[in-house]
């Protein structure tokens, strides 16, 4: 009898060894769909530790941690990825850009390379030949400041677009400045939008007249629309599903470029509700492959009613997440728009436009705050700042300032010294772009004067020293959407295409411009918890690169490559 239950023990015993065992585990256990190892990791968590293997399950981190130890969760079907001396990032997460604006970008005139009005109006006329009279040239990217030959006509410094008509005399013509704050139309486009001498100009828009008063074709701020409504009208006369294959073209071209870059997350600086519904149709069919924390970009009436209905945290798989607003307090400095306390050196008498009248932007702060979304405010100017911070505060004194509200400010680049203690002390997000400094160098001073440049221009080391937390974008379109162009101009204060550091006593250490692409980022997102570090349990999203960007020499930055996108443990990217 004893012979016997000693068998019987013996076999259960065998039993449960074989069911633990790590042949069984492979069928669905602990065994890893994906390794990561031989490399240097950085994983960005608290102790910004460096490790040297990953595994990874369906979507989200398993194990990270020695390259030793990680061998346990190899199984047959484990694909691995030997780093061979290249190192690994939490996935780049851009803070701030325009995702359907860049995807449209690259499908019409480049002038972000132009260094001459003769050379743009030449682009306008090639790009005339080749279409049917009527059908609009769009353009983006031109810069005064950055061209190298003197205007032939210019007003304010800007050009007029008497040689731009003459370029497009049949085909209305709209070119975007790179801020994205002025335009220059010809006649034609002019003539479509219906202009007289007559016209009113929007409140927050200028409109830019010679010295007779004629119209020079420069269009600033809300001015804008007055020739963007005739472009609309144009589209909307279009079939809509030729509108809506245009669309979806755009969407994917923006997805696979910011993906090729080793981008996973992008924070969408203004959408409508008809492209998030776009969006959300190629989401659920799986087409994209970008996370997006998306702001809406509408007018109040448009958007208030439809704040419960948009709401959405991490659907599609943590793919699609709504819940902030944008708004804009001024404009920009190339522009002269950004609101500032005095006024422009290079322009006496003028200080910057207030974009949006103070109570539609306290009827959007309110409706925020009782709806349980971020507000994003785009403030350039020091005074734009100083009045978004008065508005931030009111707003957390009346709805109780416990809560976490994380509002941001889209760009912050020009402080008054006082206003940078009460950014921290209202838990305010400074969302910044660091490739905004060396990019606006050329004419910074020239606007602003040695004084409020050297004090307050894009004082990054100054926030930080005050505890503000800083996340990081390019505002793409304006600039490229390249991370590793824009975390070179964190740590050097110099453009990528050469240049004098600019102002480089308020540069970044790599350590700090690392996490403002990656955990920084993700909790300006409401979204540290599952990702912008390399920890066990959140979502494995990685971004492998060709050369250690924490430890090379500065110039040996811009040359390291993306070598693999992964994201959700899918490799959406590989180099090549």
């Amino acid at each position: 009898m004893k012979s016997l239950y000693s068998y019987i023990l013996t076999n259960i015993f065998l039993i449960v060894i074989i069911s633990c065992s790590p042949a069984e585990k492979s069928k669905g256990g602990d065994f890893a769909d994906m390794i990561i190892t031989n490399g240097k990791i950085y994983t960005a968590d608290d102790q910004f530790s460096i490790a040297e293997a990953i595994a990874i399950k369906a979507d989200s981190i398993l194990y990270i941690g020695a390259a030793d130890s990680v061998k346990k969760f190899t199984g047959s079907s484990t694909k691995v990825i030997d780093l061979n001396g290249n190192i690994a990032v939490p996935g780049l997460i851009d803070s701030h850009l325009h995702f359907f604006g860049y995807g449209l970008a690259k499908q019409r005139l480049d002038l972000t390379k132009t260094k001459s009005w003769d050379e743009i109006t030449y682009l306008v006329a090639a790009a005339a030949a080749k279409r049917k009279p009527g059908e609009w040239i769009i353009g983006r990217g031109w810069h005064q400041e950055k061209w190298h030959s003197a205007l032939p006509e210019s007003f304010e410094g800007y050009p007029t677009n008497r040689l731009l008509s003459d370029a497009s005399p049949n085909n209305p013509v709209i070119l975007t400045h790179a801020s994205g704050h002025a335009i220059i139309a010809n006649k034609k486009a002019i003539y479509l939008a219906k202009l007289g001498d007559s016209v009113t100009v929007p409140e927050g828009g200028r409109i830019i007249c010679d010295s007779t008063g004629a119209m020079t074709g420069v269009f600033e701020e809300e001015a804008e629309m007055l020739i963007f409504k005739a472009y609309e009208e144009y589209l909307l006369n279009l079939d809509p599903e030729t509108r809506k294959s245009a669309d979806v073209k755009t969407i994917m071209l923006a997805d696979s470029l910011l993906v090729s870059m080793g981008l996973t997350t992008v924070h969408d600086a203004g959408a409508g509700l008809k492209t998030i519904d776009l969006l959300k149709e190629l989401h659920g069919f799986g087409r994209l492959n970008i996370r997006q924390y998306i702001m809406l970009g509408e007018e109040n009436n448009l958007i208030i009613p439809e704040l419960k209905k948009y709401y959405m945290v991490g659907a599609y798989d943590d793919h699609l997440t709504v819940r902030a607003i944008k708004r804009y307090m001024d404009g920009a400095l190339g522009s002269r728009g950004a609101l500032m306390f005095e006024e422009y050196n290079d322009l006496p008498g003028h200080s910057g436009l207030r974009a949006i009248p103070a109570d539609s932007l306290r009827e959007i702060a309110d409706a925020a705050a009782k709806n349980g979304y971020q507000i994003c405010i785009h403030a350039i100017g020091d005074r734009g700042n100083s009045e978004t911070i008065d508005l931030y505060q009111s707003v957390f004194n009346l709805y109780g300032k416990e809560k976490d509200y994380r509002w941001r400010i889209e760009h912050a680049q020009h402080l008054s010294r006082e206003d940078i203690p009460r950014i921290f002390e209202n838990r305010i997000i400074a969302s910044m772009q660091t490739i905004h400094a060396p990019s606006d160098a050329p004419f910074v001073i020239k606007r602003l004067g040695d004084r409020r440049a050297s004090s307050g221009a894009y004082v990054w080391r100054d926030l930080i020293k005050n505890g503000v937390l800083i996340c990081n974008g390019t505002d793409a379109p304006v600039e490229s959407p390249d991370p590793i162009r824009n975390f070179y101009a964190a740590v050097t204060r110099k453009h990528p295409d050469g240049g004098k550091a600019f102002f480089p006593a308020q540069k970044m250490t790599r350590e700090e411009a690392l996490l403002s692409y990656t955990k920084n980022g993700a909790y300006a997102g409401f979204e540290e918890n599952i990702k912008g570090s390399l920890e066990t349990g959140k979502l494995a999203d990685i971004t492998i690169l060709s050369k250690d960007i924490m430890s090379v020499p500065d110039e040996d930055i811009l040359s390291a490559e993306v070598v693999y996108t992964i994201i959700g443990g899918r490799i959406v990217y590989k180099k090549k």
